[in-house]
């Protein structure tokens, strides 16, 4: 066995053996880089707390997510537990290990944050936090350590990507004319998809080995499936989605999230509403599976959840006066 590869199988039975007392805390740190959370914490600040910051969130989960995609499909790197049954599988994942997905968007995203807000105790915070998601995901067995320490650098360097090119990017779009941003768009989402189809191709020879696959559904857990391309698809989709909303509120004056504490908390509920409604609804009604028709429609799913976060729900604000604007 690799040496790496053995000591990361060695460290993280000895963190387990620890005890069963760290699985509901780590569990919930695993839950703060999720992206379940993020569905539900990137409208929260939208919408009610700060619209700026919100684009900001959404931006660099996206785009972490995607690098995240890429990286993993290219390097092909197994779980622990798909390597040891030494390894309790405490969560299941069906996609490659490294770099650890949630070490990397909780550096960016989290970071962001603290880049935005420029207090030295919201970085204290976020360092222990983006640490104790990383740990969480070596505990559960889902990932190396050398995984979450190659998503912290990711995400760290992804954040500040974000921050040298955030403003000289922004101000020349804000020039553009409104179907040149939704065409620019539209193509960069393309291209999200068609770089990891190319990464796909190119593994095209990479065989998963038999006692991967058998130590991973060992206990129950899914089977890999390292090569889908539905992350990608939702990362895109929804990336367009963001883009169509942001070009289509930048002549109406954009969003505020102002107000007093009950109009932003009935924002937010109402907002939700129509998140369930797209996201779990049309799920529902569209095809699935893993074919070019449903991930069409995955993709147009997808690409209304990003409009509705980013302008549909604003429009909808406004209408119910629940929000200063047009």
């Amino acid at each position: 066995m690799d040496p790496i590869i053995s000591f990361g199988i060695n460290f993280i039975t000895a963190f387990q053996a620890m005890g069963a007392w760290l699985e509901v805390p780590m569990k919930f740190f695993t839950f703060l880089g999720s992206e379940y959370f993020f569905v539900a914490f990137l409208p929260l600040v939208y919408w009610s707390i700060d619209a700026a910051l919100g684009i900001r969130i959404g931006f660099i989960l996206l785009v972490g997510t995607g690098l995240n995609e890429w990286v993993k499909m290219a390097l092909h790197g197994p779980r622990p537990y798909w390597v040891s049954t030494k390894v309790r599988a405490l969560a299941s994942e069906t996609g490659f290990g490294v770099p650890s997905g949630h070490s990397e968007i909780s550096a960016g995203l989290w970071g962001m944050v603290a880049a935005y807000y420029r207090k030295a105790w919201v970085w204290v915070i976020v360092v222990i936090l983006v640490l104790f998601i990383g740990l969480s995901r070596m505990y559960l067995g889902v990932h190396f350590p050398q995984d979450v320490l190659v998503g912290w650098a990711l995400g760290f360097l992804t954040l500040w990507g974000f921050v040298r090119l955030w403003s000289p990017l922004a101000a020349r779009l804000t020039k553009m004319s409104f179907w040149s941003q939704v065409g620019l768009a539209f193509v960069i989402s393309l291209a999200m998809v068609l770089l990891g189809i190319a990464i796909v191709f190119l593994s095209r020879n990479f065989v998963l080995p038999a006692d991967w696959i058998a130590n991973a559904t060992s206990g129950g857990a899914e089977a890999p499936n390292p090569f889908s391309m539905d992350g990608l698809i939702t990362v895109s989709g929804t990336f367009f989605g963001l883009c169509l909303g942001l070009a289509w509120l930048a002549p109406r004056g954009g969003f505020k999230a102002a107000g007093p504490l009950w109009q932003r908390a009935v924002r937010y509920g109402v907002g939700l509403i129509g998140v369930l409604i797209l996201y779990a609804g049309l799920k529902a009604v569209f095809p699935s599976g893993q074919t070019v028709i449903p991930y069409a429609f995955r993709y147009v799913r997808y690409t209304l959840v990003g409009f509705w976060i980013i302008g549909g729900a604003p429009w909808a604000f406004w209408r119910l006066n629940l929000a200063e604007g047009h």
